[in-house]
């Protein structure tokens, strides 16, 4: 069999994840061999710009992407929560896997095992509005401020003390083997995630009917049920990809559960509803708890951010 070549971003998150990949491919298809090809994408580059100021999807994917549509790799790694809800021509989501942390966790410089325990005013690092929104519902007097840099870099920052604690997703550090300097973890049917989060994504040529094939085989049903039907939530509610919105699915027996959240920047306009019907039906009780966001006060939400 031919080399195939996996591009990714070239983080020790990213090589990780591609290596997790990699790793379930070969007990699959033993005799593959696999190289990987490290891209480097724009959010790379900048990490000054806090993540809610970009104008721009794709900030983390689209030059992966390009390298794959040039025919420089053959497939590509994706956290599934970076991909833009409209696919690039020519792309395909071949699968879907290792969805095992969903929730996001709290890490922080003196040690506690909730959010009450956070000092007065503490400063907490996050690059996501999403989560601002959040902590600002547990506590108002709590001082969300953007932080940028990758998982090492952010842990280095809060090591520094020029955090109080920092906000990641749980994934990212348990991919890391860095999960025992997680303080704690939020609940995800309350501290609701990004649509997708923890889930990777591999993505080939959709004319590249071998490799897709071989793709598919590593597709966990499960993990692209629940990360579809979260994104489903953006693409109906057809919010920006920095928004306050968030999503989280669990599928028990034959039925699915989705709780998903639309935000002002301030808090104060705090949309959430939940769905709990039969998993065939995911993409429509999505879709349909989407639209309740929206009747219920997202659609003005979405418009003033869009201003």
């Amino acid at each position: 069999m031919d080399v195939l070549t996996v591009a990714t971003r070239g983080g020790r998150l990213a090589i990780a994840q591609t290596e997790i990949v990699i790793s379930v491919l070969k007990k699959i298809h033993p005799d593959v061999q696999i190289k990987i090809k490290k891209v480097t994408t724009e959010g790379d580059r900048d990490k000054r710009t806090a993540l809610w100021k970009l104008k721009t999807s794709g900030f983390f994917t689209s030059q992966v992407e390009d390298c794959l549509l040039a025919g420089e790799a053959d497939f590509a790694v994706h956290s599934f929560k970076d991909l833009p809800t409209r696919q690039r021509e020519g792309l395909t989501i071949a699968a879907v896997c290792d969805r095992q942390f969903a929730e996001d966790c709290l890490i922080t410089a003196d040690s506690v095992s909730s959010i009450d325990q956070l000092r007065a005013a503490a400063k907490i690092g996050t690059s996501s509005l999403r989560r601002v929104v959040q902590l600002r519902r547990l506590r108002e007097d709590l001082e969300p401020t953007p932080i940028r840099g990758n998982v090492l870099t952010r842990i280095r920052l809060l090591e520094e003390r020029k955090f109080d604690a920092i906000i990641l997703a749980r994934a990212g550090m348990e991919r890391l083997g860095l999960g025992e300097k997680v303080s704690f973890c939020f609940d995800p049917k309350q501290f609701i995630p990004a649509p997708a989060q923890g889930a990777l994504a591999i993505q080939t040529r959709s004319g590249d009917a071998a490799t897709s094939k071989l793709i598919a085989a590593i597709d966990d049903k499960v993990a692209r049920t629940i990360a579809f039907a979260e994104r489903q939530i953006l693409v109906t509610t057809q919010c920006g990809c920095h928004a306050p919105v968030g999503a989280f699915a669990k599928i028990d027996g034959d039925d699915i559960e989705i709780c998903a959240f639309v935000s002002d920047l301030e808090a104060e306009n705090f949309v959430r509803r939940e769905i709990t019907g039969p998993v065939v039906e995911a993409g429509k009780l999505a879709e349909k708890i989407a639209n309740e966001l929206l009747e219920a006060g997202g659609k003005e939400i979405l418009k003033k951010l869009e201003r």
